[in-house]
């Protein structure tokens, strides 16, 4: 678990700093404290976009912390942000489209996190942690359809295919990460398109079946490495884990992946290739 990133050296001096040393020490706070890399990377890419804005805003090519944090800024920002007008990219809805709820939760999150590093005392009011962000049918498509044919540079292909799977599930059964969690490769019917869960077998479209069929192809050139001990587990680790106590690492496909695991893949994948996180449950059907 990380623990709380350490405050900066010096709070009385916090708003005479350089705004963009600021946000590269507290990003750096992150990293020693133990965050992961997608947190980080979201923290990242939306304080860079505000700094960005502010400076815009300022027709300047500094600011320090103190004018940085200024609650007027900072409201701008998510007035623009929420507008759309700060997209660098294009999004499932469109250019134009809104900021989702999710997304404006996670700029004021970076923002007030950013300001209890520095000890700044103004903070933004997010807005309360709802059910969750839904696609419609034609969204999910799309994405589904992104997740099967792209891969961010530097990226593991096989977990890049393997979150697909995942997600390509997700969405053609209705059920949750964890309730797809446990199954196995004799559970997939690929002939006859087919997935057999505990209520007995459903039918795979034919996006699911392709892309499970890819995965099964890389999953099975993973656990060659295993010698005929394979334990048939659907979703495995796409690499070997870290030693731990001293032993050596249990080579991938003799243990599951976690659903920890499966759920981090998904959101640093789509992060990457959407610049905003998507949980698995926005594929699912919205009742």
């Amino acid at each position: 678990m990380p623990t709380a990133p350490e405050p900066a050296a010096d709070h009385h001096a916090w708003a005479t700093q350089d705004a963009r040393a600021a946000v590269d020490d507290f990003l750096d706070a992150l990293r020693r404290a133990g965050y992961a890399p997608a947190t980080r990377r979201l923290r990242a890419t939306l304080l860079g976009e505000f700094l960005d804005h502010a400076l815009d805003g300022a027709g300047a090519v500094s600011l320090t912390a103190g004018q940085l944090l200024d609650p007027e800024r900072a409201s701008a920002w998510l007035e623009a942000a929420a507008a759309g007008e700060t997209r660098r990219r294009n999004t499932l809805r469109g250019p134009d489209a809104r900021a989702s709820e999710e997304s404006q939760r996670a700029r004021a999150q970076s923002y007030n996190s950013l300001a209890a590093h520095l000890g700044a005392p103004h903070r933004l009011e997010a807005a309360p942690q709802g059910i969750g962000e839904h696609l419609t049918p034609t969204e999910a498509d799309r994405l589904l359809h992104t997740l099967a044919v792209k891969r961010p540079s530097g990226a593991n292909a096989a977990t890049s295919i393997r979150t697909a799977a995942v997600a390509a599930l997700v969405a053609g059964t209705g059920r949750t990460v964890p309730e797809l969690h446990r199954l196995r490769t004799d559970d997939i019917d690929l002939q006859r398109r087919l997935v057999h869960l505990d209520t007995g077998p459903e039918p795979l479209d034919a996006r699911a079946t392709e892309i499970l069929g890819r995965w099964l192809d890389v999953r099975g050139h993973i656990t060659d490495r295993l010698e005929g001990s394979d334990p048939g587990h659907l979703w495995i680790p796409t690499k070997p884990g870290r030693p731990r106590d001293g032993a050596r690492a249990l080579k991938p496909g003799i243990t599951r992946a976690a659903v920890r695991t499966l759920h981090a893949a998904h959101r640093n994948l789509v992060l990457q290739l959407l610049g905003r996180p998507v949980r698995p449950g926005a594929l699912l059907p919205k009742d």
